[in-house]
């Protein structure tokens, strides 16, 4: 990569760390209903993965996928627009965050099921074949889809008809309240990929670099006709399953171990090391993206709601 690509993947870092913390912001005062799920801790792999990808490459994401929109290049203004159910949403304002899409960027997006994009991401994937393209599909996901039936029944067709799809977990030890090593059976999570003879690897998750070259090698592969691959990033949520809930089932020394691999601080010292930034690069960062935030802010909260004419909009009979 040039210095301007390595310093690229830190301004999408933290333009999803600080949206993330806006939409926290929206919610407490009542402004984005529902539960929000905030993906702060995690954007190495949004940021590092989708770095790889074309315009024209399809992904699908999950309830904790924010960041994931960012990343694939949704507007700031209409994703949160979209959050806080207005008409100037992605969406018109209908969709909210568990149905969430952004068909602009060729984001199919995600599902009120766990685990029900993954089987979209392999249509996408096998239509991209069926044309003779070399489009690639990504499904992102968390790793309560491990323990679901679909992930097995796709996992099974992509291996057979070899499609272009990259399955990536995003494995930060938590389904829900509930620690994921409880409930999920199989030492190595990769293993799941691996009994459909389809690659499979287990990396970490924090490190935005170790995570773009994982994707150059995954989404190569695919672009070459070659198959699926089956990644699992280990990572970790420094919030809770949504907004209001206060971790109580966490271990306070594990969450502070994580914590100190914060991918964003972290990145910029390497950064800093390697010549590509000093302090007054990061920190005119930082207020650009502070500012760029803010300015998208004000434009999704002045948007109007949706209203009885919008019903008909996007319903077909």
């Amino acid at each position: 990569m040039s210095p301007e690509d390595c310093v690229d993947l830190y301004r999408t870092m933290v333009r999803i760390r600080v949206f993330e913390e806006t939409v926290r912001r929206y919610h407490i005062a009542g402004k984005a209903p529902g539960l929000v799920h905030l993906c702060t801790g995690q954007e190495a792999v949004p940021a590092g993965f989708i770095s790889v990808l074309r315009p024209d490459d399809y992904i699908t994401i999950y309830h904790r996928g924010h960041g994931h929109c960012i990343a694939k290049g949704s507007s700031l203004e209409a994703l949160l627009g979209e959050l806080l159910h207005r008409r100037g949403g992605v969406n018109l304002g209908r969709a909210g965050e568990p149905h969430l899409c952004d068909p602009a960027t060729n984001n199919i997006g995600s599902t009120g099921i766990v685990g029900g994009s993954v089987p979209l991401a392999a249509g996408a994937a096998l239509a991209a074949q069926l044309r003779g393209t070399d489009q690639v599909s990504v499904s992102f996901f968390g790793d309560g889809v491990l323990n679901q039936g679909v992930m097995f029944e796709v996992l099974n067709m992509a291996a057979i008809w070899s499609l272009p799809v990259v399955f990536v977990c995003e494995d930060n030890r938590y389904g829900e309240f509930t620690e994921s090593a409880t409930v999920t059976a199989g030492e190595r999570y990769q293993d799941r990929g691996a009994v459909f003879g389809i690659p499979s690897d287990t990396l970490d998750g924090m490190d935005v670099l170790a995570v773009r070259e994982a994707a150059e090698q995954a989404v190569g592969r695919a672009r070459r006709g070659e198959g699926p691959s089956f990644l699992v990033f280990e990572t970790y949520r420094f919030t809770g399953h949504h907004v209001s809930d206060q971790q109580e089932y966490k271990d306070s020394e594990e969450m502070r171990a994580w914590e100190a691999r914060d991918p964003i601080p972290n990145y910029a010292r390497w950064l800093a090391d390697e010549g590509h930034v000093d302090d007054v690069a990061i920190a005119r960062i930082h207020a650009e993206i502070d500012d760029e935030v803010e300015a998208a802010a004000k434009v999704a909260d002045s948007m109007p709601h949706p209203g009885p004419e919008d019903l008909g909009t996007h319903v077909f009979a």
